[in-house]
């Protein structure tokens, strides 16, 4: 999948990437980006030589028909791992078990703390509890990665991407290892990752918002939804503003005509012809 997606969209897009000599050439890191972009999880993995695993929602791998295994198999081809989100836990512990099995093997994995995609190309806050708990169970150091402009390539929704340069850091990586053994602390969990944060803060120059993006998220799908029922409730009374305009029209008109006749039939002493 390198050779058939990792060439050509380095040749299409010409990545620029700062910080490559901080990827080990070997041993077990974790890679904490942040996520602009659906497009993150190809320009990452192609611009190392070394393999870099994800995770992915189970849904990728199991939808049943052609498009459905043409997907899966993509997905196992760039390195996604299917993350069961079922169970009374869901993803956060599905993925917490797969992040430590990859780097027990001493490979790389790739995790974006944020959760989700940015809605608006800010940096939200970090969730404490995979990338947290993955580096205090197994050690390995974290590596900061800031995704640039991928997000003006491929916006939400966008399906033919935009050709332009994007740009990858990767900073120093982050010894965690004083804290092992506390991986079950909230407060140090929150205190690694807003570290992490931080360190990408720096690398992306992002604005830093203080909340979720999951939650901002919602906030901006319940004011959409406010706005389309506010528009919604101005065309329906604009609707009935015009009907009773036509109402009132339609009965002055009858009022003038009812006058015309009695004065025809004053006139000519039978109705009128008019």
């Amino acid at each position: 999948m390198k050779v058939a997606i990792g060439g050509p969209l380095k040749l299409a897009f010409r990545p620029w990437v700062e910080g490559l000599e901080n990827v080990p050439a070997e041993g077990p890191a974790i890679l904490a980006s942040n996520h602009l972009s659906f497009s993150d999880s190809f320009f990452l993995p192609a611009v190392l030589d070394r393999k870099v695993t994800f995770i992915a929602k189970a849904e990728y791998f199991t939808t049943p028909g052609v498009k459905g295994r043409m997907t899966a198999a993509f997905f196992k081809g760039v390195g996604q791992l299917p993350v069961d989100r079922s169970g009374a836990r869901g993803a956060g512990e599905a993925a917490i078990r797969s992040g430590i099995e990859v780097l027990e093997r001493g490979e790389l994995f790739g995790i974006y703390p944020e959760g989700t995609r940015s809605p608006d190309g800010r940096l939200y806050r970090g969730k404490p509890g995979g990338l947290a708990r993955v580096a205090l169970a197994t050690g390995a150091p974290v590596l900061p990665v800031a995704m640039i402009d991928t997000e003006k390539i491929q916006p939400p929704g966008q399906v033919v991407p935009k050709l332009m340069r994007p740009g990858i850091r990767i900073g120093k990586p982050l010894d965690f290892t004083r804290y092992q053994g506390m991986e079950h602390d909230r407060f140090v969990l929150r205190a690694v990752t807003d570290e992490v944060m931080y360190e990408i803060m720096k690398l992306s120059g992002q604005e830093y918002v203080d909340m979720y993006a999951t939650a901002m998220k919602r906030q901006l799908a319940e004011a959409a939804k406010a706005e389309k029922e506010a528009e919604k409730a101005e065309r329906e009374v604009e609707k009935a503003h015009r009907a009773a305009v036509a109402r009132a029209d339609k009965e002055q008109a009858e009022k003038l005509r009812a006058a015309l006749e009695q004065t025809d039939r004053k006139e000519t002493g039978g109705p009128s012809e008019r």
